[in-house]
């Protein structure tokens, strides 16, 4: 029988996400009444395997988060630790959390504020996966063909089979992706997502399905999208936090 693995997770909130306008930072622009990280916070503590949950968000935003008092919400059961500050890339953020994990800690699940709407379910399967294999990531399989593009001209067009939108959580043993991260830092490697860190590195990445409702919060249209799938899933009767 696998022994159950430790599972905390990183929801990272350091980005100001300009592209949506606005002067509140990301993570607490609105959706249905709740800010981006809170509706975050709670879809992954929805997830029984994850034990604690590690905000990292930027110095200044501290009081702002504070103002939620998100530990008052009965679904938290104690599992939200005090919010970490980021830093100026990702994986800057990324150092700073691995670092407010407990000791003992055997998987990291990273994900981001601005997807308020992944299921539990797929937090497990994506930690089910990553127990196996050590390393592993939600994602979409594309509809779209894709193309590489170089100084405005298609250089390349990869198999639409092969290519999958990436997703969070994504979910390492957590001295994989320390390592991933310092040597990145080192080489002056930035990474466009976490796996990226752990792929330099030579480590297998295996890719569990998402879904296309899994979205991430980019622009101030998407927001429209998100709340309709929300009315969608109180109308089922499956609605989720918060």
């Amino acid at each position: 029988m696998l022994r159950c693995m430790s599972v905390e997770a990183l929801v990272l909130a350091a980005g100001r996400g300009t592209r949506m306008g606005g002067d509140l930072p990301k993570a607490f622009v609105e959706l249905a009444g709740a800010p981006l990280i809170e509706h975050a916070v709670l879809a992954l503590a929805a997830a029984p395997s994850v034990r604690r949950i590690v905000p990292v968000i930027p110095r200044e935003d501290f009081e702002r988060f504070a103002s939620l008092d998100l530990a008052r919400r009965g679904a938290l059961g104690g599992r939200l630790a005090a919010p970490v500050a980021g830093g100026a890339e990702r994986q800057d953020s990324m150092r700073c959390g691995l670092a407010a994990l407990g000791g003992d800690v055997e998987l990291v699940a990273v994900h981001d504020a601005a997807r308020p709407l992944v299921r539990a379910d797929a937090v497990e399967r994506v930690i089910a996966a990553a127990r196996s294999h050590g390393a592993a990531i939600l994602a979409t399989p594309v509809t779209d063909t894709i193309k590489r593009v170089r100084g405005g001209a298609v250089v390349e067009t990869p198999l639409r089979s092969e290519c999958w939108a990436a997703q969070t959580p994504q979910v390492f043993a957590p001295d994989v992706l320390r390592e991933g991260v310092e040597k990145a830092v080192a080489n002056g490697r930035v990474a466009s997502d976490d796996a990226q860190l752990v792929e330099w590195i030579g480590v297998r990445v295996s890719v569990v399905e998402g879904s296309p409702d899994n979205l991430k919060i980019t622009h101030p249209a998407d927001l429209i999208v998100a709340e309709r799938q929300l009315a969608a899933r109180a109308a089922r009767g499956t609605g989720g936090p918060p």
